[in-house]
């Protein structure tokens, strides 16, 4: 591409293109040893514009912590919806979706779990609304799934309980899957619906775990 036609971009591919090369660098490098100068470089861009566009380094970090999670949380949403009549093999459609963006992109989860968690209170309400998004589209399954079932006891609260377990272990097995490359994001996927699943349906059949009485 020649720099008469970078010059013609519209604003939001430019964007785009900023973004693309500052997940790259942020992954890289961290957010503290980035610098805009090699986001530049790599975009294609001057640094003042970079500034221009997306004012600071922090709004930089943010716009690809903003971009990263909405593709995720469409990957699985629409995974989700094409995945069948019932929650439960939307649910595996959409986990095997969310694995897979993970395999995928690592770069993307990097900015988006790894480094954001530990930086300022700004960024992480970021990732906390992130997390958020995916979790509201989990429980919603779980809520679908709870409600067909006739007669269950089980309610809006436990439906969040769940939706909180399955994000959260699929947010730690992210890191189990970096330990073990040769696991595919669907054999993943399928583990965790057989730890978490098969519970669930116990559960709503009305079966439960008790303590033993304390002697």
């Amino acid at each position: 591409m020649t720099a008469k036609q970078r010059q013609r971009l519209p604003r939001r591919v430019r964007e785009q293109q900023i973004i693309d090369a500052a997940v790259q660098v942020f992954s890289k490098r961290g957010y503290h040893a980035a610098v805009v100068d090699e986001i530049s470089e790599l975009a294609g861009i001057s640094k003042p514009m970079v500034y221009l566009y997306l004012g600071s380094k922090e709004g930089l970090f943010i716009a690809c912590i903003r971009r990263e999670s909405e593709r995720l949380r469409s990957a699985f949403r629409e995974a989700a919806e094409a995945g069948g009549t019932s929650p439960e093999t939307r649910l595996w459609a959409g986990l095997r979706a969310f694995f897979a963006f993970v395999t995928e992109h690592r770069d993307s989860w990097v900015v988006l779990y790894r480094q954001a968690s530990e930086l300022g209170d700004v960024i992480a309400a970021e990732v906390v609304q992130a997390r958020r998004s995916v979790t509201d589209e989990v429980v919603a399954l779980v809520r679908a799934g709870i409600a067909e079932r006739a007669g269950s006891r089980l309610g809006e609260k436990e439906a969040d309980f769940v939706g909180h377990v399955l994000v959260g272990a699929a947010d730690s097995l992210t890191d189990w899957m970096e330990r073990h490359p040769e696991e595919p994001a669907d054999r993943v996927a399928l583990r965790l619906m057989n730890m978490v699943w098969v519970g669930m349906r116990q559960v709503l059949e009305g079966e439960a775990w008790v303590p033993p009485a304390q002697p």
